[in-house]
């Protein structure tokens, strides 16, 4: 590259920045010769300062010419040794052209050289930076000259000669490689060279970001770590303390157990009262205050203790609505035998009260096909169908317990009230199997009605009816 850069520089330099064409003889100067005159003038450049010399300076105007023939051109030399030069260049312009010929080939001639010019100082500069490139691996090389091996006398590295380049780069390459060996030799030769009780203690590592957020993280897990040591330990004492409070109930319930199992069997049930009315009219009555849901199928249960002297027992209960009186009703009047209406259909119960004991009656009904069955004291008693069939139960209406009803809760008949007690009256919106039915009568399997329950702040008694608290299942076998 260096080679390159010097021949370009060498044709610049040979190039002139000024050329001038040579002017013609006088007329009539030294023809004795008698050699004809060249038929225009002759074209030639001057040298720029070559080492071999030039033409000479030109001819002054009116002088006298050195020789009576033009001297061929001289050869042009670079200042530095170049290749010659022809002193004469080709014109564009035909011979005998006059001054604005001239003019255009010396315009062209300046703007070449100009660009010639502009040329050797980018490559000038260059050239410059790679020198200082250059001189910056000769002082790392110079660092390092006690572990390379002895590569001859160095070359100049400024020269400007064609052939130093392809040597340098051989040079530089060559103490590369030593330099390359000698660092792996050092590497492997360290871990033996190396005294690790005399090492020096490790720097301290600077913290960083990561380190911060790594100790941050941490710090954190460490606290959540405490806070479910805390919890598990709550999570201890808490299920010590259920654990205590399961086994207590269990202890109760166990004692509860072994009394049942060595006394009475008898259920008492949370709200333990009765209904009574004495005596027959039309005007004492208990009123359930909850309304009942439309129903597809029942089951009622209840406590009855009659005291109607032998004669029909009356009415235990009605339910009427809107348009129907008789939308359910259970009724005995005089020597017939009990009946369930349901909107004014009818059908006989195999029922029998007449002793004046308790006794339990459950009746049940779905109005598929009308079926329905009757119990007393737990068994069964009787069942049929097409008992209102496909009639299902209004809602909203009024139940009653002691009278039967003609209207919409009221016109009583007193030749129709029950005279006696009621307890423990519930309805179901399913029917009951026969042995929850059992259970109810025996006090075994207490059940409560889930459309209406037995409940104190729900019935209300009217017109001397009174309530009373009653355990049924403990009071039927003192009575």
């Amino acid at each position: 590259m260096l080679a390159f850069l010097g021949a370009v520089i060498c044709i610049i330099a040979s190039v002139p920045l000024a050329a001038s064409r040579a002017r013609a003889l006088p007329a009539g100067a030294d023809n004795a010769s008698g050699a004809a005159a060249s038929p225009g003038p002759q074209r030639s450049l001057s040298a720029l300062h070559g080492a071999g010399g030039s033409a000479g300076p030109p001819a002054l105007p009116g002088a006298p010419a050195a020789s009576a023939h033009p001297l061929p051109p001289l050869p042009l030399f670079g200042r530095f040794l170049c290749t010659p030069l022809a002193a004469a260049c080709p014109s564009g312009g035909e011979p005998g052209d006059g001054a604005p010929g001239e003019r255009e080939e010396l315009l062209l001639l300046q703007s070449a050289a100009e660009q010639l010019r502009q040329t050797a100082l980018q490559q000038e500069a260059r050239i410059r930076a790679d020198q200082d490139i250059i001189r910056e691996l000769t002082g790392k090389l110079g660092r390092c000259e006690s572990g390379l091996p002895d590569a001859g006398p160095r070359r100049d590295t400024m020269a400007d000669g064609p052939g130093d380049s392809p040597a340098l780069f051989l040079e530089l390459e060559d103490a590369l490689r030593a330099l390359q060996d000698r660092l792996d030799r050092v590497e492997q030769e360290l871990p033996a060279r190396v005294n690790f009780s005399a090492a020096p203690a490790p720097a301290p590592v600077v913290p960083t970001a990561l380190h911060s957020k790594m100790d941050k993280l941490e710090g954190q897990l460490l606290a959540k770590v405490l806070a479910l040591e805390k919890e598990r330990a709550a999570l201890s004492h808490s299920s010590h303390q259920q654990r205590q409070e399961v086994e207590k109930e269990l202890g109760a319930l166990q004692d509860r157990i072994a009394g049942l199992e060595h006394g009475s069997s008898a259920y008492s049930p949370p709200d333990a009262f009765k209904i009574s009315i004495p005596i027959r009219n039309n005007y004492m009555y208990a009123r359930v205050r909850k309304p009942l849901p439309e129903l597809y199928a029942f089951t009622v249960c209840m406590w009855l203790r009659s005291r109607s002297g032998g004669t029909g027992q009356g009415t235990p209960f009605s339910y009427s609505v809107l348009g129907q009186a008789n939308e359910i009703v259970l009724l005995e009047a005089g020597p017939d035998p009990m009946e369930l209406l349901i909107n004014d259909k009818v059908a006989q119960l195999p029922l029998s009260l007449k002793d004046n004991g308790w006794h339990h009656i459950c009746i049940s009904w779905t109005t598929r096909d009308g079926l329905w069955s009757a119990y007393q004291d737990g068994e069964l008693r009787g069942s049929g169908e097409n008992l209102a069939a496909w009639h299902p139960i209004k809602p909203h209406g009024i139940l009653i317990l002691g009278q039967e009803q003609d209207t919409l809760g009221g016109r009583f008949d007193a030749t129709q009230a029950f005279v006696g007690d009621i307890a423990q009256f519930n309805l179901w919106d399913h029917a009951l199997t026969s042995a929850q039915v059992l259970g109810i009568a025996n006090c075994t399997g207490p059940l409560l009605g889930n459309v209406l329950p037995w409940e104190d702040k729900l019935v209300e008694a009217f017109g001397g009816a009174t309530k009373t608290a009653f355990d049924v299942c403990k009071g039927r076998a003192r009575a």
